[in-house]
């Protein structure tokens, strides 16, 4: 992956030192995008690494990239990446110094076995205190009321059944916020506006809760409707050192993910960053912190902020800030962790530049935005060759989407001297991101970073259901964008043509009739049938589509999976997924994918004596909307339904 660190601060630059003395092996407790982060960083400080992984995982990139590497178990999380006396056992067998481990873990981990005293181990993050006193939102909300940050009105305690949990929320007043204590990434969270929604809410919570972290605690708060969600990086050592690196914008979301993340907040003036800095900095201090870390806010209209979590690890954003600032945030965790003081002070940290992150994931985003899909990458191609462009990804081309693991496929940056210019990197790079074999959310993400209120700075966490109130439907052609997608697929139809009628470079049979230089067709998109003329016009084609001729140039690399095609004057990128012999093909073109027909005249005029398929009768089937497993069900025969 390339690194968009600012090189004209040298001072904020990743400069590895060799006399700094770390680690010489260390043991990374996780998989996918993080684990491949880690090792980059490890492999500059000359640390050898350790990667534990399932049975399903044994040819993943992490793996791969590791030094040494340990199977733990089968395929379930439970059995393999969060079994705590497997790693333990990993970690004596090759005798790491220190470990990087997974966050679901880290409270249990810690809490039930000090890694210091029991086995010699440095843990590479904070303490088993904040850990656990920040994994537990009933008492990190304590905590922050004391070191006066600023909360959200809500009750303290732990809520004990449904009936207290609606007697609660009458009390602080609809709408609610039920959450899982020891959550995160929005899992078991539920927002009640009703009594009923409460009972239903507490339900789900607590089931998501137990299942996903262990524990089924509940905690109830005010819900501030329409908010942002903005996070404050901190930093800090064992010597009562702390920083805060800025702010990341995280209110575009689905289900409370994240789904696009940016550095800095179009929204912040520097009066609210500065506040809202020396408040996460003054809540790291207060439980003695001592790495990175996240805290996370939610910010009204009036840019009042209110504390909403700490996250005690390496979050999922985190490069956004290393391109704004220059730090590599896994070296300062591991210099941290090792017990030397921060290399900078709050004045030395810039905001150079900007930065944009999409998290790029196996969904489908017709589906609430996006349901898991599984599959086998059957290509796969990253953007690296667009300028400013990052790529942190644990997958590569054959790799299995599975429905063990989160279904992220990377994380794509783009970084650039302003916001308009990381934002049309971020355009360019999802065009040439190819991703085949699963669904993906590409065509969401290009639909965000170019809507008009996202470029404007118009945002919230309620931003997809409100500009899509309908469900994501895909990229809406104007009738020049459907000029240009039927010209350009006639184009390739005719350019595949000519390149059927040649072998090895001459014509396959010498006597063949000259050359067509001209073709009618017949283009079917969506509801429509579109007549389409085609003509060569040397290295180009000229196309009449609704009585407008457009030029189309390319250089026709129909083995590429990427074709850059210029129509009149205006380049596009798009990206054939598929074709059959019946003329029709799937072109991905602006981010989302098009079904198309194309036929000459001739066989448009015959197909209408074909007999069309009748499509299946669904009416008695029950079809799960996304893979997974089934862990209740709730009737049986003679139930009345």
């Amino acid at each position: 992956s390339r690194w968009c660190l600012v090189t004209s601060h040298k001072l904020y630059s990743s400069v590895y030192d060799p006399n700094e003395k770390t680690f010489e092996k260390l043991l990374i407790a996780n998989r996918g995008e993080i684990a491949c982060r880690v090792i980059k960083t490890c492999k500059k400080m000359g640390i050898k690494t350790v990667a534990i992984h399932s049975d399903v995982d044994a040819s993943a990139v992490h793996v791969k990239m590791a030094d040494e590497s340990v199977c733990i178990g089968p395929a379930p999380t439970s059995k393999s990446y969060l079994n705590m006396d497997a790693i333990m056992e990993v970690i004596r067998k090759t005798r790491a110094q220190a470990v990087s481990l997974n966050v679901s873990i880290c409270c249990s981990f810690l809490s039930s076995l000090s890694l210091q005293e029991s086995e010699g181990v440095t843990f590479i993050g904070p303490d088993t205190h904040a850990i656990q006193a920040m994994g537990d939102k009933i008492e990190s909300k304590l905590l922050a009321k004391n070191a006066k940050v600023n909360t959200i009105p809500g009750f303290d305690g732990v809520v004990k059944d449904a009936d207290e949990a609606v007697r609660i929320a009458r009390e602080i007043g609809y709408p609610v916020m039920i959450k899982a204590s020891a959550g995160g990434g929005g899992k078991g969270m539920r927002i009640a506006w009703d009594d009923e929604e409460t009972r239903e809410g507490f339900r789900f919570s607590s089931q998501e809760a137990a299942s996903s972290f262990g524990d089924d605690r509940l905690l109830i708060e005010k819900f501030i409707d329409n908010p942002r969600h903005i996070e404050i990086q901190v930093l800090a050592d064992k010597h009562g050192n702390a920083l805060w690196l800025n702010e990341r914008e995280c209110s575009i979301q689905r289900r409370n993910q994240k789904v696009v993340e940016e550095a800095p907040s179009t929204f912040l003036d520097p009066e609210t960053r500065r506040a809202m800095g020396e408040q996460a900095v003054a809540l790291a201090k207060a439980v003695k912190y001592s790495s990175a870390g996240t805290v996370e806010f939610l910010v009204d209209s009036s840019k009042n902020f209110y504390f909403l979590e700490m996250n005690t690890r390496l979050q999922v954003e985190h490069p956004v800030t290393e391109c704004i600032t220059g730090l590599d945030l896994v070296q300062e965790m591991i210099r941290v962790a090792k017990g030397y003081p921060l290399r900078h002070k709050q004045a030395d940290i810039p905001i150079n530049g900007w930065a944009v992150e999409c998290r790029v994931y196996a969904e489908d985003p017709y589906k609430s935005f996006g349901l898991p899909s599984i599959g086998k990458l059957s290509q796969y191609q990253e953007p690296l060759h667009v300028p400013s462009v990052r790529v942190d990804s644990g997958i590569q081309q054959g790799s299995d989407i599975s429905i063990y693991y989160d279904p992220m496929i990377s994380k794509l940056i783009t970084y650039g001297s302003n916001r308009a210019e990381a934002l049309k990197r971020m355009e360019e790079a999802l065009d040439n991101y190819v991703i085949r074999g699963v669904a993906h959310n590409i065509s969401l993400l290009r639909e965000v970073i170019v809507h008009p209120r996202f470029v404007q700075g118009d945002i919230s966490t309620k931003f997809l259901p409100e500009v899509y109130p309908d469900g994501f439907k895909g990229h809406k052609l104007t009738d020049l964008e459907r000029r240009e997608l039927l010209a350009t697929a006639a184009s390739l139809y005719v350019a595949e043509q000519l390149r059927s009628q040649r072998f090895l470079g001459t014509p396959r049979i010498p006597i063949a009739k000259s050359k067509r230089s001209s073709w009618e067709l017949s283009v079917r998109l969506g509801d429509g049938i579109y007549p389409v003329a085609v003509s060569k016009d040397g290295s180009s084609f000229s196309v009449e589509v609704d009585g407008m001729k457009l030029n189309v140039t390319s250089e026709w690399n129909l083995a590429s999976p990427l074709l850059s095609v210029t129509v009149d004057g205006t380049q596009r990128t798009i990206q054939r997924i598929s074709r059959n012999a019946s003329g029709e093909t799937s072109i991905q073109f602006l981010g989302t994918v098009y079904k198309l027909q194309i036929l000459t005249k001739v066989a448009a005029e015959l197909s209408e004596y074909m007999p069309e398929k009748a499509a299946e009768d669904t009416s008695s089937i029950l079809r799960s909307p996304m893979p997974g497993t089934v862990v209740a069900v709730s009737v049986k025969p003679g139930d009345m339904v």
